[in-house]
C-alpha cells in the first residue's frame, strides 16, 4: 500500500512498528489540526458559529467509529481513551463488596488499574484466569467479565462466544482491537467495548471510544454528567440526561483533536480500512512464521497484528534497534518478549530486516 505510506512522514525516517502503544500520524491530520487551532484564534470560541460545528463534528465522529464497531451510533460513547472507557463502564455499574470481577493474566494497566482502584474502594473481589481458558473460568459469583478482545502481550484473540453466552456482562478492552482487526460488537457478544483512538486509527492521544449495548443503558447512571451528557432541552421535569449511550461520555474532544481523528479516518478509508486490516494481519502472520522457522520462540498468538517474541534483553534490543537500525519496536515490561506492531503501512521489507535482526541478536 504505497499510497497509504506515503501519508505518513515518520515512515520516511524509520521503520514504524509500534501502533500498539501509538500509531503513526498522517500528515493530513497534522495540517487538519492545525486548521483548527488557526480557526480557534481569529475567530475565537464562544459563539454558536464555533459551538454549534463542534458538537456536529463529535456526533460525526460517534457515527463514523460506529461503523467501525457494527454497530449504532446512540451506543457509542466518546470518552479520552480506553482506560476512560474501562473507568466509565465500572462507575456505570451496580458492582459491590464481595462481587466478583474475573479477568485474565494478559490484561493492561488500562484494565487492572481501574479493577485494583475499585477493589481498594469497595472491596470487589478480582479473580484472574489464564487468557486462553478464560472462557470457562466464569462462575457462580462472577458479576462482570473484563479481559481484552486482543492481547497487548500475546496477541492472542479472545474466544467471546462463551463468555457472551454466560450470565454475567462483558467488558473487552479493544485499545488493540479497533482499526488493527475488524470489529463487530455484536458478532462478538460484548456489552462494552472500550477503545482507542490513538492506535490503529492513528488519531490523537486524548480520544477514546466506548461501545454500550443499547439493552444495558436504561440501567446505567452517568460516572461523568456534565453537558456532554445533557439532553437537549430540559423538558417538563427539568434537567434530562441522554437517553442512549452518551451518557456515558467522559467529556466532548478537543476541536482540533476532532479534526485530527476526523481526518486520520479519512487517510485510512481511502486506503481501505478492511483490506489494510486483512494485509496487516498477513504480514503480522508470515513474521510470526519466519520467526519462528528461525528458532526463534514466538508468543502463541492469534489473528491479528502483534507479534511477540523472546530476546535474551528486550530493552537493550530496542534501545539498539531504535539507534541504530532506525526501528521502532516495543518491549513488554515483566516479560521477555519485544512486540512488533504491523500496520497495513509496513512494507515486507521492513519485516524481513527486522527477522534478520532478531536472528542475528
Amino acid at each position: 500500500m504505497t499510497d497509504l505510506r506515503a501519508e505518513f512522514p515518520v515512515l520516511e525516517r524509520v521503520a514504524y512498528l509500534n501502533a500498539g502503544t501509538n500509531g503513526p500520524v498522517p500528515r493530513r491530520a497534522v495540517d487538519a489540526a492545525v486548521e483548527s487551532l488557526r480557526r480557534q484564534a481569529a475567530t475565537g470560541r464562544g459563539d454558536p458559529a464555533f459551538f454549534e460545528p463542534f458538537l456536529a463534528e463529535a456526533d460525526r465522529l460517534r457515527a463514523r467509529v460506529a461503523g467501525l464497531l457494527a454497530c449504532d451510533p446512540a451506543e457509542v460513547a466518546l470518552t479520552g481513551s480506553t482506560t476512560d472507557g474501562v473507568n466509565a463502564t465500572l462507575a456505570a455499574l451496580d458492582l459491590a463488596r464481595g462481587d466478583e470481577v474475573l479477568t485474565s493474566d494478559e490484561e493492561h494497566p488500562g484494565v487492572l488499574a481501574p479493577l485494583a482502584a475499585l477493589r481498594e474502594r469497595i472491596g470487589i473481589r478480582v479473580r484472574t484466569a489464564p487468557f486462553a481458558e478464560l472462557p470457562g473460568a466464569v462462575g457462580p459469583d462472577t458479576r462482570l467479565v473484563a479481559c481484552s478482545h486482543v492481547s497487548w502481550i500475546s496477541g492472542r484473540v479472545m474466544d467471546t462466544g462463551p463468555l457472551a453466552a454466560a450470565d454475567p456482562p462483558l467488558l473487552l478492552d479493544g485499545a488493540q482491537g479497533l482499526g488493527a482487526v475488524a470489529v463487530d460488537v455484536r458478532a462478538l457478544g460484548c456489552d462494552f467495548y472500550a477503545a482507542s483512538g490513538q492506535k490503529w486509527l492513528c488519531g490523537p492521544n486524548a480520544i477514546g471510544y466506548l461501545y454500550v449495548r443499547a439493552e444495558r443503558v436504561p440501567t446505567l447512571p452517568a460516572p461523568w454528567p456534565g453537558y456532554h451528557a445533557m439532553a437537549d432541552g430540559a423538558g417538563g421535569d427539568g434537567p434530562r440526561l441522554h437517553p442512549d449511550a452518551r451518557r456515558l461520555s467522559t467529556g466532548f474532544p478537543a476541536p482540533h483533536d476532532a479534526a485530527f481523528a476526523h481526518a486520520a479516518l479519512d487517510v485510512l478509508e481511502e486506503a481501505g480500512i478492511e483490506r489494510g486490516q486483512e494485509r496487516a494481519a498477513a504480514l503480522a502472520a508470515r513474521l510470526a512464521e519466519n520467526l519462528a522457522g528461525r528458532g526463534i520462540t514466538v508468543a502463541p498468538r492469534g489473528r491479528s497484528t502483534l507479534v511477540s517474541f523472546a530476546v535474551p534483553e528486550p530493552d537493550a534490543f530496542v534501545e539498539r534497534l531504535a539507534a541504530t537500525e532506525r526501528m521502532v519496536v516495543r518491549a513488554l515490561p515483566g516479560t521477555p518478549y519485544v512486540r512488533a506492531s504491523v500496520g497495513p503501512w509496513t512494507s515486507e521489507a521492513e519485516l524481513e530486516r527486522l527477522a534478520g535482526l532478531v536472528v542475528r541478536g
